[in-house]
């Protein structure tokens, strides 16, 4: 693991590569102001040095070297502790071109700055106490967002509102080992321990971390998005399927079986959840070498997959080969299914085949749909989200969600703890023993927002921001 010299000064382009109007280098660090007046050349006669916090200047930028003018920009001044990492910081502005930001990069770094590694600005913000742990994760969240749900749930996330769950938890549980704790030292002063005063406060705290553990399966979800993996038989109507949730051409549509010999993914938005589509090869035995490994991706796609839509078509029937290949592969797959009956525009009656067809599996949702006049897109986005507690169910904007599987691990971790702690003190048994899965817990929940976190999990975490962040 690389060590960090957290007393340098850093700095790091802090906008996406390309082009574009403006450009921005962030510094960080001790120095910050000092490196950076050294790039800048203010337009105004003063001294940059006792300019107060929160000061914009507009001026030039310069080579620290040669002196020589580059570019024009501004500079913006923050003191410590009033930043973003609690440190003194510094941003420099410029056009937005590749030559122009390189250049004021390379001018921050000869002037005495280091490049910043990866979401080191974040992680000097968490060591500084500007952000918790789980506050630090949802910057990234945040940055990643695909859909203006996720981006909401990782605003609240940075807002401090799992935090604030989370240091309810902690506080009654640091409460509970305290009095666990004074009737061992101080016994025959303060008496007996309460075993069902404290049985009732124990459960309170479970309950509390079991519903926050109901929120993971759709936070995760709004987090890293919803894999569906398109399955059927040839020419049931996938690749148009998978065109009409895009509402786009995306996939080769032709009325030759087999078209689709490889697995082509495209990323939708339904709904407000980010949803990763698979349309996939035919499942049918075949001769042909290239069509036989785009079935058996086809079959892999399934192990990975959220959901599997599996697709039939209303003009051919459930036939005895859509059978054995749902019920196959409903056994051997994780998965969850839908079946969506295709093409219901070209046939007038289609209660029985609906009936057939939810027949194939017990509690399977069954929708009937039109890939060519969109007959039924609404009901079977409603389904593909439902069936895995994606589809919002009128959350608040204060609902509290956990979306990231570490939070959910350490969650885990601290409803075994709690569980173990009711069964000792059901059994009435010393306080010794409830006391050691108490603290337990107060760990796990510890190392969501870092109090506990060790520190290769931490590193490990802001390693995979983006350098800037």
């Amino acid at each position: 693991m690389k060590s960090l010299h957290f007393d340098d000064t850093i700095a790091a382009i802090a906008t996406p590569p390309g082009e574009g109007g403006i450009a921005l280098i962030r510094l960080s660090g001790q120095e910050a102001r000092e490196i950076a007046i050294k790039v800048f050349r203010s337009r105004k006669s003063e001294n940059l040095l006792d300019l107060p916090g929160y000061s914009a200047r507009f001026g030039s930028l310069c080579d620290p070297i040669t002196g020589e003018a580059f570019d024009e920009g501004l500079l913006t001044l923050f003191v410590a502790p009033r930043s973003y990492t609690g440190e003194n910081a510094a941003e420099l502005s410029c056009h937005g071109g590749r030559a122009a930001t390189s250049c004021a990069l390379h001018a921050v770094l000869a002037a005495g700055a280091r490049l910043a590694e990866p979401g080191e600005f974040t992680q000097r913000a968490f060591l500084n106490g500007k952000l918790d742990l789980a506050q630090a994760e949802a910057v990234a969240d945040l940055i990643h967002a695909r859909t203006e749900t996720s981006r909401k749930v990782a605003q609240r996330q940075l807002s401090g509102s799992l935090s604030e769950a989370l240091n309810v938890l902690r506080e009654e549980l640091i409460g509970i080992l305290a009095a666990i704790e004074v009737t061992i030292d101080f016994s025959e002063e303060v008496g007996d321990l309460d075993y069902s005063l404290l049985l009732n406060r124990l459960a309170k705290v479970q309950v509390s971390v079991h519903n926050l553990l109901l929120t993971a399966d759709r936070g995760r979800i709004l987090r890293e998005g919803l894999r569906v993996a398109i399955i059927g038989r040839p020419n049931v109507g996938k690749s148009s399927l998978l065109n009409a949730l895009l509402q786009a051409d995306r996939a080769i549509v032709t009325e030759i079986a087999g078209t689709t010999r490889d697995t082509l993914e495209e990323t939708a938005n339904l709904g407000g959840v980010p949803v990763t589509l698979v349309d996939t090869a035919g499942l049918r035995e075949t001769e042909d070498r290239i069509e036989k490994m785009g079935v058996d991706r086809a079959k892999a796609t399934i192990e990975t997959a959220d959901v599997t839509l599996f697709v039939l078509s209303a003009v051919e029937g459930i036939t005895k080969k859509d059978q054995e290949i749902l019920i196959n592969l409903s056994i051997k797959s994780k998965s969850r299914f839908v079946i969506a009956v295709n093409k219901c525009d070209a046939i007038p009656e289609m209660a029985t085949i609906l009936n057939d067809a939810s027949a194939l599996i017990s509690d399977i949702q069954v929708v009937s749909v039109s890939a060519l006049t969109r007959s039924g897109l609404d009901a079977l986005e409603h389904a593909l989200l439902s069936t895995t507690s994606a589809q919002d169910k009128g959350s608040s904007s204060d609902d509290v969600t956990v979306t990231n599987v570490r939070h959910k691990t350490a969650l885990e971790e601290a409803q075994r703890d709690l569980l173990h702690a009711l069964e000792t003190t059901s059994a009435n048994l010393p306080g010794d023993f409830i006391a050691i899965d108490v603290r337990g817990a107060l760990d796990a929940i510890g190392q969501i927002t870092g109090e506990t976190a060790p520190e290769e999990i931490i590193h490990r975490i802001f390693k995979d921001f983006c350098v800037g962040k």
